[in-house]
């Protein structure tokens, strides 16, 4: 059996044809020779087994590689309906043509050899349709039932990845660099201007606000996110004045949307520490939406001089906490001249549908 056909069964099926063929066999030999095995015992019954196992692996086999062509041609799950009247069409077709074939073939050559009578053909039919449909019934039921069990340990997964993720990501807003920049800024201007000190003073606690208040949550209004984003961006302007540009274009349509918390500033984030930002080559970040309800974050390129290469885990965090929401990736290109990284906005239907909304 190859990797490929056990991924698309959803399971190893050996252990089922090893069971179900010789299963069926007896049961087929049982229900259409009955009365003569009635009449002469065990001889006849063996006999009439060895010719069911051959019909049915015959059968079962084709029923089988129909199966794996169905799922092939209907992958998707919201496909089965689908596949399943596929497969019931060219199973009865397949079933009759089959028949037909064998019977003008082997079959008499079989019964006259193994010395069983043929069996009643109204019997022969509803029997091995009603066996026929029992088995594929055990295919489908095994395959949803493994997919489930698969769904539900991949869902755990994600969500103790998403946990980890979400932890790393406020470890990392909380870090000392960002709180000794900020105080330092703040050392500066205090003396110069006693009321812009009290205004960064008020910027700096909104955003530590914020980043407390959204410890237990997993998803946020995109309002809320860019609330906290203008504070965080006002901390930077005094800091790097007017050699930072910061460009927001977002339509209150997609406000109701949903993001991960702290994603935009982890890319804002992103951009200072990798780029220089200078007079002379200032930084500019935007951040707009695309009609695909996408939001996009993009700057300038102007890679810094680092020691150390960087190591990926900020958008790596982004990108496993939004795998936990959405099947619609987190899109990262690079450019010759801009660093682009878009975000899926999440739609409360779509979220609705995982049971997944926050708080």
């Amino acid at each position: 059996m190859t990797k490929r056909t056990k991924e698309i069964l959803g399971f190893d099926d050996r252990w089922l044809l090893l069971l179900g063929i010789p299963t069926v066999s007896a049961l087929m030999s049982l229900l259409m020779f009955g009365q003569q095995i009635e009449e002469e015992c065990m001889d006849i019954f063996f006999r009439c087994i060895v010719l069911s196992l051959f019909y049915v692996s015959i059968y079962w086999f084709f029923f089988r590689w129909i199966i794996i062509q169905a799922r092939r041609i209907f992958p998707q799950n919201q496909d089965v309906v689908k596949r399943l009247i596929l497969q019931s069409i060219v199973i009865i077709i397949g079933y009759f043509v089959m028949k037909a074939v064998i019977t003008n073939t082997l079959d008499g050559f079989l019964h006259t050899t193994l010395g069983v009578a043929r069996a009643r053909p109204l019997l022969m039919l509803i029997s091995s349709l009603v066996l026929t449909f029992l088995v594929i019934a055990v295919y489908e039921g095994t395959y949803f039932f493994t997919q489930l069990q698969r769904s539900i340990l991949e869902r755990e997964q994600l969500e103790r990845a998403n946990l980890h993720s979400q932890l790393e990501g406020l470890k990392n807003q909380v870090n000392p660099h960002f709180l000794f920049n900020s105080l330092n800024t703040l050392s500066t201007i205090i003396f110069e201007d006693s009321e812009k000190a009290v205004r960064f003073v008020q910027q700096m606690a909104k955003v530590y606000r914020y980043i407390l208040e959204i410890r237990e949550k997993k998803l946020i209004p995109l309002s809320e996110e860019l609330d906290f984003l203008h504070a965080y961006i006002y901390l930077l302007k005094e800091r790097f004045e007017d050699n930072l540009h910061v460009e927001i274009n977002i339509p209150d349509a997609s406000l109701k949307d949903k993001i991960v918390p702290l994603s935009l500033q982890m890319l804002i984030e992103n951009a200072i520490k990798h780029n220089i930002i200078s007079t002379q080559r200032p930084l500019r970040i935007e951040l707009f939406i695309e009609k695909n309800s996408r939001l996009v974050v993009r700057n300038n390129l102007q890679k810094k001089k680092q020691m150390m290469q960087s190591t990926g885990l900020g958008l790596q965090n982004i990108k496993n906490r939004y795998a936990f929401f959405s099947e619609r990736l987190v899109e990262v290109i690079v450019s010759a001249n801009a660093f682009i990284v878009s975000l899926p906005l999440l739609k409360l239907k779509e979220i609705d549908k995982l049971g997944l909304l926050s708080e």
